[in-house]
């Protein structure tokens, strides 16, 4: 392979290997024919105050870039309208950053005015980033608008923003990459101890319909989410992130969230660990959702909360020492009723087959609420059509939780089959509530319920 000394502007038209040094590129190089392979080569390619593209390829199929190393640029590489693309093992650090610690992220920027990144990829499709080291700077992986990439064994942690972001992204995968540590604080008025811890940053962030992706066995703990999925855009435009699977993930000790997807419909997670955050899972207003094989250890306020979901399987988890097991309730909200008049209430649940032990409540079903933990606003409260309704709690091991059972304002309840021994308070509480079925569950005594 021909060796080339890098130069400031440089158009690549031809496989080549970097002379070994450090080489100060204000404009960075371009890549300027398909089908060709770059070779780092040792070499280390330097920006200057952050600003321009390290290396950009644009319009070129086919090409490989490999052992890349690249820092003090606004984006380590850029890549946009190319298929077939291969980069790995690239070493890309210190690209622009909004200063930690000072606002809140918009995880909604465009491709038209993105933020700095290690590695940028805008409308690519059927290519592969591997085996890179994108961590201390603000954003790992930027994607827009791409199909059919594979993303696997990457590092993007230690990043003020994003891991890995997804804008309209679909059909890809993401394996075996780690993005712990992504996280930032925004201080507000009232010294340095008031703010928002997380704000917005995340370890891996799906916006704007970024449907039927692959998410296995990656690491996202200590963000300010682990895994964060938006389905509604700031101007009321529904764009679900759908069917996507997230398959044994670590989203722990995120002071937020482990695994957070709102206004989504038919994602499903499977084996994945939410332990020791706010909340394990929240995934408000979605729907036709499997939550299967998860464990929830020490959350503070749930392992599941949802409001106004519907559709649900959860089955085969184990929820332990929450402050809620599960937490269900439904809120009246003009805009969404409006946008989502199928998901007024919390409905259609089979809670089958899980483990909740020592939690404050096992299971909490509710109407008008506030966080589930309330009385809501008193707007659109009192409903009829608001009331959870049609929940099937099923051969669930429910012991040693404070109160195993509580169900607020709900109709057609079925509670079967299920262990319910030494929780404190009560095994099953109810309170206005209609039409619930009790059968077959195991009581404290030895008896049936």
């Amino acid at each position: 392979m021909k060796v080339i000394t890098p130069s400031d502007g440089l158009v690549i038209k031809e496989s080549c290997r970097f002379a070994e040094g450090t080489y100060v590129l204000p404009h960075g190089m371009r890549i300027g024919s398909p089908g060709i392979v770059v070779d780092g080569g040792g070499a280390k390619l330097m920006g200057v105050n952050r600003t321009e593209i390290g290396l950009t390829l644009e319009g070129m199929d086919g090409v490989t870039l490999r052992g890349l190393r690249l820092s003090d640029y606004a984006w380590g590489i850029a890549a946009r309208d190319a298929s077939e693309i291969i980069v790995e093992g690239c070493e890309v650090s210190g690209t622009a950053e909004v200063a930690p610690n000072t606002v809140f992220l918009d995880i909604w920027r465009t491709a038209d005015d993105p933020y700095g990144a290690a590695i940028l990829l805008d409308r690519v499709h059927q290519s592969r980033v591997a085996g890179c080291m994108l961590q201390h700077q603000q954003n790992g992986l930027l994607t827009y608008a791409c199909r059919g990439l594979k993303v696997v064994g990457n590092h993007a942690s230690y990043n003020s923003g994003f891991g890995f972001h997804l804008y309209g992204t679909c059909d890809s995968e993401f394996e075996t990459n780690c993005a712990d540590y992504c996280c930032r604080f925004e201080p507000r008025e009232g010294g340095p101890h008031f703010g928002h811890m997380g704000a917005d940053a995340a370890g891996f962030v799906a916006v704007y319909g970024s449907c039927r992706n692959v998410f296995r066995n990656n690491a996202a703990r200590l963000g300010g989410d682990g895994f964060f999925l938006a389905g509604l855009a700031p101007d009321g435009t529904p764009c679900g992130c759908d069917d996507n699977l997230f398959e044994g993930n670590d989203g722990s000790l995120s002071p937020n969230i482990a695994f957070e997807a709102t206004f989504c419909r038919g994602n499903v997670f499977r084996n994945n660990y939410a332990d020791r955050c706010n909340y394990g899972f929240w995934l408000g207003f979605s729907w036709d959702t499997l939550i299967e094989g998860n464990r929830m250890i020490m959350n503070r306020q749930a392992g599941i909360a949802v409001e106004n979901g519907h559709g649900y399987r959860v089955t085969g988890n184990t929820m332990q020492a929450n402050g809620h097991g599960m937490l269900l309730w439904s809120v009246y909200v003009a805009q969404f009723a409006e946008l989502y008049p199928s998901s007024l209430t919390s409905y259609a649940w089979e809670i089958v087959g899980n483990t909740m032990v020592r939690n404050g409540k096992g299971i909490r079903i509710a109407a008008d609420q506030d966080h589930g933990i309330r009385p809501a606003a008193p707007e659109g409260s009192g409903r009829p059509e608001c009331r959870p309704h049609h929940h099937a709690i099923l051969r669930n091991d429910i012991q040693d939780n404070r109160v195993g059972i509580e169900l607020h304002a709900c109709d057609h309840t079925t509670i079967e089959g299920n262990i319910l021994h030494r929780n404190v308070e009560a095994n099953i509480r109810e309170e206005d509530s209609t039409e619930t079925v009790k059968r077959n569950n195991l009581g404290s005594a030895g008896g049936y319920l």
